[in-house]
């Protein structure tokens, strides 16, 4: 009897033998410290990748997008916190092909609204029809009246997003991926 309750004694100190040497050797090592200076560092792996941009067909080289480190905020966060509680409605960029559709898109929707810009025509049906002459469904064009002389536009076919305004001076139009927790092209109203 006394050998059964020995080996369960033991039995029971092995996982806690193993814990106590695991946790012993974790954390010991700092950064900085000259033990694992002949080591690689590891802080290039908890960095996110930066996305590849590349020119698109029709596109010079150097007109390509700025890398993300280039378009980053601020390197000490703003202390009222509007930023990060209104995060949600920043959209989101697209990078590689999707920004070559997206560009094509915005050239494709510019070309066909600029005729109505010019001959006076900031109707929202007159700019949904000439969306819909694109090839998007009606479902996927919104446009609503932006002023006495405007129009404004938002073509949803998510996950690719084309956005614009059309007035007496210009037609613009931008292509973006989405807003973070939402699926769709509509700016959200409430987020986290």
């Amino acid at each position: 009897m006394t050998m059964i309750r020995t080996a369960g004694m033991r039995s029971a100190m092995l996982p806690v033998a193993v814990l106590a040497v695991l946790a012993a050797g974790c954390g010991t090592e700092r950064a900085g410290n000259s033990a694992g200076a002949d080591r690689p560092s590891r802080a290039g792996a908890a960095t996110p990748s930066t996305p590849v941009d590349f020119p698109c067909p029709g596109e010079s080289p150097t007109s390509a997008p700025p890398t993300a480190e280039a378009t980053t905020g601020p390197a000490v966060p703003p202390t009222d916190h509007y930023a990060e509680n209104h995060g949600f409605m920043v959209p989101f960029p697209l990078h590689g092909r999707h920004r070559c559709e997206g560009l094509s898109a915005v050239a494709r929707v510019e070309k066909a609204l600029e005729p109505l810009r010019r001959r006076g025509d900031f109707a929202p049906e007159s700019t949904r029809g000439a969306l819909t002459g694109l090839g998007y469904s009606a479902g996927q064009v919104r446009s609503y009246q932006n002023g006495p002389t405007g129009v404004g536009f938002l073509i949803d076919t998510y996950p690719l997003c084309v956005e614009g305004t059309m007035n007496r001076d210009s037609t613009k139009a931008e292509a973006f991926g989405g807003y973070p927790d939402h699926s769709g092209c509509d700016r959200p109203s409430g987020g986290h």
